[in-house]
């Protein structure tokens, strides 16, 4: 289960990230936005998917 939110995170990301760069291809942002908009959208994968690891470690050492 964890691993499916994972993945759905991940998901998340592209797709935010391919809207950037469509906008950026439209020229409704520019290349230092889009740089910038994209280490905002990993950071926030980044928090997510530690968060779920957490909860993993948590399920597995009370499960033992």
């Amino acid at each position: 289960m964890g691993e499916k939110c994972k993945i759905s995170i991940r998901n998340i990301r592209r797709e935010a990230n391919d809207e950037l760069k469509k906008m950026q291809k439209n020229k409704e942002i520019g290349e230092d936005d889009l740089k910038k908009k994209e280490k905002i959208i990993q950071s926030h994968t980044d928090d997510n998917i530690n968060k779920i690891d957490e909860k993993i470690k948590e399920v597995d050492k009370n499960l033992q």
